[in-house]
């Protein structure tokens, strides 16, 4: 991992982007490092386009602001890629995640000529297999980690397990859900890398 990296999330509200970000940033100071993790909201509503943002870093965050120019994009709702140029500012020695059914082919025209790594995950797949519903974040922040190294998956496993027991206590099958979907983003990812 580089000793800082920005990330800013795509999605829309109820898909976890905002969840995913904050989870981000808590499994990461977990682990050790200056984190933050924070939404932009624009109407606060079901399906209207949000963006969350995260700070991953070795040494203290002293920057209190959006992030402009992100080392890692996450898009959590590819419908998002019609209107919003979510490549804008990204580094092209970052990448581009994005949760799609497609194939990379098909979403590389909606992209504005970006030249960085282009990541294509089947999020909602996995989900479905995984939990029987369709919770794309999981998926999505296992991604962003495999892909950004933002930490060991090991760590990032153990952290994320800690979590889901605190939050789903007594929903067992839930645990056990995400955490074998966090295992198949990782596999899936290994894949294309």
């Amino acid at each position: 991992m580089k000793k800082s990296l920005e990330i800013r999330w795509h999605g829309r509200g109820g898909q976890g982007a905002k969840t995913a970000a904050l989870l981000l940033a808590d499994v990461a100071f977990k682990a050790g490092k200056f984190v933050q993790g924070f939404p932009e909201y624009g109407p606060e509503r079901m399906g209207a386009p949000i963006t969350a943002y995260n700070r991953i870093s070795e040494e203290p965050v002293t920057v209190h602001s959006n992030i402009y120019s992100p080392d890692y994009v996450v898009v959590v709702d590819d419908g998002l890629l019609e209107n919003t140029d979510v490549t804008h500012g990204l580094k092209e020695d970052g990448a581009v995640i994005i949760n799609t059914e497609k194939e990379k082919e098909e979403v590389l025209p909606l992209l504005h000529d970006y030249k960085g790594a282009v990541y294509t995950l089947n999020a909602k797949d996995i989900s479905m297999k995984t939990l029987g519903k369709n919770y794309p974040n999981s998926p999505m922040l296992a991604a962003v980690v495999a892909v950004s190294g933002a930490m060991e998956p090991e760590r990032f496993m153990k952290e994320m397990e800690a979590s889901f027991h605190h939050k789903f206590a007594k929903k067992p099958e839930v645990i056990d859900g995400n955490m074998k979907a966090l295992e198949m983003t990782f596999a899936e990812i290994a894949k294309s890398c």
